[in-house]
């Protein structure tokens, strides 16, 4: 990308980033051009953007698909383009097995991402908590699919299906207050990645501290005694809950 914008500096503010779940726990983002909102006056004047669209135009052109014959028409934009315009919670579809916690993002919309990666939009610091608790990952482990012996993260299976607190003000609050603490602890160690930081043995206190204020405060959100309950019996208890929502609608 930096080479690219050498040769074309006023391509530099239409790349993003783009991560797919390898990209973003390791912290090695790739980049793409995303030119939807690119005047044609401005796309001209770039002769190497305007190459790279030629060359997609040309690729799709050649496609054995119909369809992506068709969308050799609009070489600026993706095929399926899933932006939304509020902050989000990145979700790597498969995360290594070794991990308590599976790594999500806190993250502004300003990115692109693979289907490796899952986004949660309207995301905010509560939501946040609870996704990245050790009550969700639990159920997590129990439920989601493997690949190899990674995890396999799933919205329809393991989000869809994952039974949500009914916490009072003040336990929200708390929520919120440990959440931001785990991402002010990532934030001291701006140049570890993911996978530094979420491997049991270099874990910083910090960050592990942070994760343990917001499992208690979760757990509590849910009536769980985070003294003494196991991960199997917190597992048993979202079960138990699932199981009453099943019947109570009759399904």
């Amino acid at each position: 990308m930096l080479r690219f914008i050498k040769k074309e500096p006023d391509s530099k503010k239409w790349f993003k980033k783009w991560f797919g779940s390898k990209e973003f726990i390791d912290n090695k983002p790739r980049y793409c051009l995303y030119l939807k909102d690119c005047p044609p006056h401005e796309l001209r004047s770039m002769p190497l953007v305007m190459e790279r669209v030629q060359n997609v135009k040309e690729f799709r052109l050649n496609s054995k698909s119909e369809g992506t014959r068709k969308l050799a028409q609009k070489p600026t934009r993706f095929h399926v383009e899933n932006i939304p315009n509020s902050d989000i919670i990145l979700i790597p579809r498969v995360s290594s097995e070794k991990r308590k916690y599976i790594p999500m993002g806190f993250m502004s919309n300003d990115i692109l991402t693979s289907d490796s990666a899952i986004i949660m939009p309207f995301a905010n610091l509560y939501y946040f908590g609870i996704i990245t608790s050790n009550v969700h990952n639990s159920w997590m482990r129990a439920v989601a699919g493997r690949l190899k012996s990674d995890y396999r993260y799933s919205k329809d299976i393991v989000y869809n299906n994952f039974l949500w607190p009914n916490p009072t003000s003040e336990q929200k609050a708390r929520i919120e207050k440990t959440a931001q603490a785990i991402l002010d602890a990532r934030d001291l160690y701006p140049d570890s990645s993911l996978a530094d930081l979420y491997d049991e043995l270099t874990m910083p206190m910090e960050l592990r501290k942070a994760h343990q204020e917001n499992d208690k405060a979760v757990m509590e959100a849910y009536g769980f005694d985070w003294r003494n309950m196991t991960e199997s019996e917190c597992v048993a208890e979202l079960m138990k809950m699932y199981q009453e929502i099943v019947d109570k609608k009759g399904l």
